[in-house]
């Protein structure tokens, strides 16, 4: 009974393994991927406009990290991660219902699940990269003169960690709408620029309800600057909990999406 428990994890691990290395080496390829890693690319290019204006101006320059810091808010947390993990997320189950290769992905020798969870990590993972590095790329640009002060590097640190979280809770959602809705595109639009980004302001544990929330908790709080309206009522968790949740949205939602892409009937359209 062990070895026949074993056997099987073994085969699913090796399933999703098999899984995040085909779509992994395909979605790099599509034009997709293309444009979305030109638009993470776009903070990079605003970070040199900075930096030569800087460079050129007589004023007091504001210091690179303090703009790093609201970029990562403005642009990354607020629109890119969103936009990645919708287009991502949805598509684990809708790019094969359009394209018709549900038929031959479910009669392979790969549980359902597996599937899934392949995708989920090779998309996950891709976005990820993307992310990193456009906002590395910006960090360099835009702290070109101060690189030696290693405190910095922990920001950065930081900041990735953040992002990569938030991504993966995003994309684990957006990954249970896309097996559950057939418009998704559309609702996930409404929930990352209605939900998330209204709901956020709200006071009290309303905010709570989002998951941009719990990612602004693993933040450094600024009660002062051009761009603190970004943090305007946040009332944080603690980093554990925050940590905890963002954890357990991505565990429950993506096993929710197992379950439906397992047990649901779908109808290939014509």
């Amino acid at each position: 009974m062990t070895q026949n428990s074993t056997g099987k994890l073994s085969f699913f691990l090796r399933s999703v393994k098999d899984v995040i290395s085909f779509f992994f080496v395909l979605t790099k390829k599509v034009r997709k991927t293309k444009i979305f890693f030109i638009l993470s690319f776009l903070p990079v290019f605003m970070a040199f406009i900075v930096k030569f204006s800087q460079i050129f101006s007589l004023s007091r320059n504001i210091e690179g990290i303090y703009i790093f810091n609201n970029m990562i808010m403005a642009f990354y947390m607020q629109f890119l991660i969103l936009i990645l993990a919708l287009f991502y997320g949805t598509s684990v189950n809708s790019e094969e219902l359009e394209g018709k290769t549900l038929t031959y992905l479910t009669t392979r020798p790969v549980s359902k699940s597996a599937i899934i969870i392949g995708k989920y990590i090779s998309y996950t993972v891709l976005t990820i990269i993307m992310t990193t590095l456009g906002v590395v790329f910006s960090f360099l640009v835009l702290n070109l003169n101060d690189l030696h002060k290693l405190y910095l590097y922990k920001i950065l640190l930081r900041d990735v960690a953040v992002l990569g979280l938030g991504l993966m809770c995003y994309t684990a959602f957006f990954t249970f709408v896309g097996t559950i809705l057939k418009r998704s595109i559309m609702f996930g639009l409404i929930f990352s620029f209605g939900w998330e980004n209204v709901i956020q302001y709200f006071p009290g544990s309303t905010q709570k309800f989002t998951i941009v929330h719990y990612l602004k908790s693993l933040l450094p709080s600024s009660s002062t600057g051009r761009f603190s309206f970004l943090l305007f009522r946040l009332e944080p968790s603690s980093t554990g909990i925050a940590i905890f949740m963002l954890v357990l949205i991505s565990i429950v939602f993506l096993a929710l999406a197992c379950l439906l892409f397992t047990f649901k009937e779908h109808i290939l359209e014509d």
